[in-house]
């Protein structure tokens, strides 16, 4: 078929070249690293007659309609104005897919140019600022996916655009009210873990709390929090975040003046009875020696050697700074080195302890020894990482630094890890692959935020696996021990086996901090986990390596759990999350996807999946 630009003439093949020229310089803006000529697009060829990569066109005029550059990638700026400042483009235009990218800036307002956008999805970048209002004045967009990102300050009146049937912005810093949008007309609408406040508009029962969970200022059905009756006495998001950073400061001092006093009354009743003291926190680098049972093993945490002077001049590293959450609301130093503790586990960086207070509740402490980190280092440490709050991390109740070791307090989870789940005693759970794929979009989505928000400091996990993945009360994941190693990367432990088939194209992500890349190779090895079953390292056995002889030999259905094959799973869905798994477990660091796309890659199988279980019912 002749281009239409041909039928034209002279002035076809002007329109044309103008065409390849805003769209290479498009492309052009898009990535850092040269990425046109690998993807295909020369000025020479035509993007419809000679298929350019991404591009779909219209085929009885030739032109544009869908431009997708999902997963490549791509690292520069949104240039709107190379695409919709062309008219041929503008007017024809209706997909912009770029999800899954490192692209970073704002959305140009120009992009209410391109009028005939239905698709615009962006997704699983790195995209700030506020959303134009602009994008309120594309009356044909359906589907509009910004999650994932970094956008801030209030919504557009997208509530105008009564065509939108998809809106997904979850994972963002958006504030302010929702727009009473008419949710009957939406088949998918997710806003969680923003900064939006005040009250949902009606959903008309459409959607359900996971829409909307993570705002902690937004109020009314489906949320369980209802809002204030009288609006004249209510309290805007950020009196509640002035309030709150009150509460704190007089929680702080009050702890303080408490654990003097503590201090000074302890003195007087002199050592605790040590009869039991099998374990010594005496910050002078002795060994402990923990007596053993047939079963269990039972200490007491021991009160460290600290000197009075100590105390008085505020020394950080000789006391347990106690973070102010609910459930640990007058945890005391005394009381936490009185109570019995029973050693759970030993490794090669720490031990850790089941502790039950007198009041019943229950903790797990996390000892770690030879550390090099200063005291003043280790809190700062501890309290940025505090900062970041999100429902899959699991927080630390307190934590205390001296010389040669680290305390952390959490809340103990009664209900074991994933690796139990996977590979231990299930007591007749049924591990399903709904719940899989739920455990890992969770994970992924935790992990994204906090590599997100501790990218400036680059505080990463530094430890994931399997057994840190603990299961709550409702046996949902949750992510213990963040930020407690600070570990090379694990390259020696990665595949030395990979083919041609596995290693990295044109598509390189050299902008991850090392630290991070170590984080998406031990959740890729917790996705072989769930697929497969099986235990990482086995007597000999190489989980990764494994994987990879499979798929290379074509036997891609053998590495799949057999009661995942049993329950009739797509095997489609499957294969997809493998591919995830596989990308995080390349041997090369930088050539790894950021935990943000793993996320968002996760989050549409996961999507896929729902929609068809809503399908078959």
């Amino acid at each position: 078929m002749v281009p239409f630009f041909c039928l034209l003439g002279s002035t076809g093949a002007v329109i044309e070249a103008e065409v390849r020229s805003s769209l290479i310089s498009f492309l052009g803006n898009l990535s850092n690293h040269g990425v046109v000529a690998a993807i295909g697009w020369k000025q020479e060829s035509d993007p419809c007659v000679d298929g350019w990569n991404g591009i779909a066109c219209d085929a009885q005029n030739a032109s544009v309609t869908k431009l997708r550059l999902e997963g490549f990638n791509l690292s520069g700026s949104l240039d709107m104005g190379s695409l919709c400042n062309m008219p041929a483009i503008a007017s024809s235009l209706a997909r912009l897919v770029l999800s899954g990218n490192n692209l970073g800036g704002g959305v140009p307002a120009q992009i209410s140019i391109c009028r005939q956008l239905t698709h615009l999805q962006i997704g699983g970048n790195k995209f700030e600022g506020e959303l134009p209002d602009s994008l309120a004045t594309l009356d044909n967009l359906k589907v509009l996916n910004v999650s994932y990102n970094s956008f801030s300050g209030n919504l557009p009146n997208l509530s105008r655009i009564s065509g939108l049937q998809i809106f997904l912005a979850q994972d963002n810093q958006l504030s302010g009210k929702i727009p009473a949008f008419d949710f009957y007309n939406f088949d998918e609408f997710n806003v969680s873990y923003n900064n939006f406040s005040g009250q949902i508009p009606d959903v008309q029962g459409y959607f359900n709390s996971s829409s909307f969970i993570g705002n902690p200022f937004l109020c009314g059905y489906p949320l369980p929090n209802n809002c204030p009756q009288d609006k004249r006495k209510g309290v805007s998001g950020e009196q509640v975040l002035m309030y709150s950073g009150y509460a704190l400061l007089g929680s702080l001092l009050v702890g303080a003046v408490g654990f003097k006093l503590c201090k000074k009354k302890t003195k007087k009743t002199g050592k605790v009875d040590s009869e039991n003291s099998a374990l010594s926190i005496d910050g002078s680098g002795n060994k402990a020696t923990v007596p053993s049972s047939e079963h269990k093993t039972s200490a007491t945490l021991n009160r460290p050697e600290v000197s009075a002077t100590s105390v008085e001049s505020g020394v950080v590293s000789s006391s347990l700074v106690v973070v102010t959450r609910p459930t640990v609301n007058g945890l005391m130093f005394e009381e936490l080195l009185r109570a019995p503790a029973e050693l759970l586990g030993r490794g090669r960086h720490g031990s850790l302890y089941k502790v039950i207070c007198e009041n019943g509740a229950m903790y797990a402490v996390k000892r770690i020894k030879d550390w090099a980190i200063s005291g003043e280092d280790f809190k700062k440490r501890m309290q940025r990482i505090d900062q970041v709050k999100h429902p899959t991390v699991l927080p630390a109740a307190a934590f205390y630094s001296s010389q040669q070791e680290k305390l952390l307090v959490y809340e103990f989870q009664q209900n074991g890890s994933l690796f139990r789940l996977l590979h231990g005693t299930q007591m007749g759970r049924a591990f399903e692959w709904g719940s899989r794929l739920n455990f890992a979009a969770s994970i992924a989505k935790g992990l994204a935020t906090m590599h997100r928000e501790l990218r400036d400091v680059e505080i990463a996990h530094g430890n994931l696996k399997s057994s840190n993945i603990l299961l709550t009360k409702d046996m949902e994941p949750c992510i213990s021990e963040y930020g407690l190693m600070v570990l090379y990367d694990r390259q020696d432990l990665t595949p030395s086996l990979i083919t041609p088939a596995f290693e990295p194209d044109h598509r390189s992500n050299p902008s991850m901090p090392r630290a991070f890349g170590s984080d998406v190779y031990g959740f890729g090895v917790i996705l072989l986990e769930l697929l497969t079953g099986k235990m990482v390292h086995d007597k000999g056995f190489d989980l990764p390596k494994w994987v990879l002889s499979v798929v290379q030999e074509e036997w891609t259905v053998e590495v799949f759990d057999k009661s995942l094959i049993l329950e009739g799973v797509s095997e489609e869905r499957m294969v997809n999350l493998l591919q995830v798994a596989i990308k995080c477990v390349n041997r090369l660091p930088e050539a790894r996807p950021s935990m943000t796309q793993v996320a968002y890659m996760i989050a549409t199988i996961k999507e896929e999946e729902d929609r068809s279980l809503a399908y078959e019912t």
